[in-house]
Order: C-alpha cells, then sequence, then structure tokens
C-alpha cells in the first residue's frame, strides 16, 4: 500500500519563499512539517536539501523538468 502522497499545491511568504505545501489529499503542511514528513519518506518526488547557511528545504527531486519544481506549482 502507498501511503505517499504528492505536492499539488505551495503557499509563499512575500518574499517568495514556500511557507506551506498541500497534497493530493487536500492536507496542508507547513514547511517545516513537510521536511520532516520527506525525511520520513512520505511526500512522493521531493527530497531534503540543505542550504550554504545550514538551513534544510524540501525540493523536487531532479527529473530534467522544470515543470513540476515546487516553485511552479500553483498556489493556495
Amino acid at each position: 500500500m502507498n501511503d505517499k502522497s504528492k505536492v499539488m499545491k505551495v503557499k509563499k511568504n512575500p518574499q517568495g519563499d514556500i511557507t506551506d505545501v498541500m497534497l493530493e489529499n487536500g492536507n496542508v503542511y507547513s514547511i517545516d512539517e513537510a521536511i520532516m514528513m520527506a525525511k520520513d519518506d512520505l511526500i512522493e518526488g521531493v527530497n531534503v536539501g540543505k542550504a550554504k547557511n545550514g538551513r534544510e528545504y524540501l525540493r523536487s527531486n531532479p527529473n530534467g523538468s522544470e515543470g513540476d519544481n515546487l516553485d511552479s506549482k500553483p498556489i493556495f
């Protein structure tokens, strides 16, 4: 049974940073919750990256297509 869900929409702050994600089941999670879920392999198609300043962030798995990057997802 596959319990993984995909990110369908994102919410951004005025600086353009993603603050929340909506999964295909309609549930909304803060970016910190989504990062923890990605680490637990509960979200499909994403992984956790680490910025130079040490801050963790959520990113789409690389596949050569920019159309499914998190920044390209619809806003809610």
